[in-house]
């Protein structure tokens, strides 16, 4: 038998999660396979080649999870998935939740063949499912000889032709396994985006990917409808829109369209009704809508837009162009537990992150104590619990501990505070705060308000080292096409805005594009990084008529 994971699952949690109706008694691939039944020519997931039903979606998660059972594989093993969004990713997914198999499809297109053999080494993954070529240094290293020698890896799978029948092909002998009915089980392991280190394996359950989904589903009235993920399956978001449109019996289209090919199309053609993405993929597709003149969007209805703020303008196009923005917040560890409702107000899309789903709670704790709780209206650190919160962190007993704070709330070293009605407007990273001459300064704010400027698509605020005040501020910026910003103008406009004197920037870096992880987060480190090694050099900026900045 292979050891449980040790996790911070319990009986009491299971009890009170399940008697309030967060916790259910079916795992993700038994309310599939529920569907099936139910209505088994209903369309559950496509990409650009393949378009399964309900019931050939689980037809092909029971071929897999046979194949794998009989190559030895047993509860609590990893299976790594390292593939480019398609229906493979979907039905690997089901088939680790029917044998009780741990899933790790967070291997994204960027990585490189060194990086997905140790996340693979350190997972002592029993399988690997990837597609040959694919990857940042695919054409240069191949991770199936790589791996080869691996005692631990009983199977790897080779993935064929885009085209080609799902795991229709799986030589070799099937064993037919009885379906978990397990829940509670762990059978997700993303990495975190490791923007400030080491990414951490983080352990979920059906029941802890399935309660957010559940509520978000429900609150945006997305029963039975086509889901769109501009967002890869190898990230939380895009994983996560999966896992919603099952739970609500809908259809998941992944995004894979050839580069130069039209989303307004694509989107008309699937009948999409709800997007997930990021604000350079709204970008995107209303710079389509505008040069083809467009004013409505086929029936899509709502955009979920994760991994970084949304301007005030571009929330505003999307209404004008019959798209409900749903501005929100969430981290792998926690899910997408935070969100505007449709009958929201502009200014609450535009300002704040939303409020908690039903079995979800949010705190603010003070930035020097995380066990004394802020005071109301104070920024402090972010703390939550709740049904889709993580069950810890994958063979690391230290990180796990140091997660939570003495009343067992999740600290997520994001700043923030609540207003009264419990919406959440963010300020920060807790280690992004940067501090000039003894002051604290967020980078939150002076972002979203430089987001704001008509010359600017995408702002970063992040610190230089300064020999007598420890830091001072940068403001890192894309323009929007065929724009230049004004360095003085900027400055003009973040002082209006009202960002104090004290915590203007003192540097402008100009940049055509920002670094970013796979999930589209800002990396910070490596803007600092480039400056250090002298690839980019920011440029010193004052107001015209400023007061004293010094400390």
């Amino acid at each position: 038998m292979t050891a449980p994971l040790l996790t911070l699952l319990n009986a009491s949690m299971i009890s009170a999660y399940t008697a309030a109706g967060y916790w259910g008694d079916e795992t993700l691939y038994g309310i599939t396979a529920r569907h099936a039944r139910d209505a088994s020519g209903r369309w559950a997931v496509r990409d650009r080649y393949r378009r399964l039903t309900y019931t050939e979606l689980v037809d092909a998660a029971d071929r897999l999870a046979g194949y794998l059972a009989a190559r030895g594989l047993r509860v609590g093993e990893r299976v790594a998935v390292w593939l480019p969004s398609g229906v493979e990713t979907a039905i690997a997914l089901l088939a680790c939740s029917r044998n009780g198999y741990v899933c790790c499809p967070s291997l994204h297109r960027t990585h490189t063949v060194g990086q997905v053999v140790a996340l693979v080494d350190r997972m002592r993954a029993a399988a690997l499912i990837a597609r040959p070529g694919y990857g940042g240094d695919a054409d240069r290293h191949d991770i199936f000889a790589l791996l080869a020698d691996r005692d631990y890896l009983r199977w790897m799978g080779r993935v064929g032709a885009l085209d080609a029948p799902p795991f229709a092909d799986l030589p070799g002998e099937h064993k037919k396994v009885s379906p978990s009915r397990d829940p509670n089980q762990i059978m997700y392991l993303p990495f975190t985006s490791g923007t400030t280190g080491l990414p951490k394996g983080v352990l979920h359950s059906d029941n802890t990917l399935l309660a957010s989904a559940r509520m978000m589903a429900r609150d945006w009235a997305l029963e039975g409808a086509a889901l769109y993920t501009l967002s890869p399956l190898s990230h939380n978001l895009g994983l996560g829109a999966l896992v919603t449109a099952l739970a609500a019996g809908g259809e998941l289209v992944v995004h894979d369209l050839p580069r130069g090919e039209s989303l307004v199309d694509r989107l008309a053609e699937t009948g999409a009704a709800f997007l997930f993405g990021v604000p350079t993929h709204a970008i995107d597709l209303l710079a389509e809508m505008r040069t083809r003149g467009l004013r409505r969007l086929g029936v899509v209805r709502g955009f979920r837009i994760s991994g970084a703020a949304a301007p005030a303008q571009l929330v505003a196009d999307l209404i004008d162009h019959g798209v409900m923005p749903q501005s929100g917040y969430g981290m792998t560890e926690t899910c997408s537990h935070q969100y505007t409702r449709p009958d929201d107000p502009l200014e609450r899309i535009i300002e704040t992150s939303g409020r908690a789903c039903d079995g979800y709670e949010l705190r603010i704790w003070r930035q020097d104590n995380p066990d004394i709780e802020a005071a109301p209206g104070e920024i402090g650190e972010i703390g939550g619990r709740g049904a889709s919160l993580m069950l810890g962190y994958f063979d690391d007993q230290a990180a796990t501990e140091t997660a939570f704070n003495a009343g067992g709330w999740f600290m997520t070293g994001d700043l923030g505070r609540l207003d009264a009605t419990g919406y959440l407007r963010i300020k920060g990273r807790k280690k992004d705060v940067i501090i000039r001459g003894g002051r604290n300064i967020h980078p939150a704010p002076i972002e979203a308000l430089a987001s704001k400027h008509p010359a600017v698509e995408q702002a970063a605020a992040f610190p230089l080292a300064d020999p007598r005040l420890g830091e001072r501020v940068c403001l890192a910026v894309v323009p929007g096409t065929g724009m230049t910003p004004d360095p003085a103008a900027l400055l003009a406009h973040l002082k209006a805005g009202g960002v104090p004197i004290a915590d203007l920037p003192e540097f402008i870096l100009p940049l055509s594009e920002m670094p970013l992880t796979a999930s589209g987060k800002i990396v910070k480190r490596e803007l600092i990084q480039w400056v250090e090694e002298g690839r980019v050099r920011p440029e010193p900026v004052r107001l015209t008529h400023p007061a004293p900045m010094e400390a």
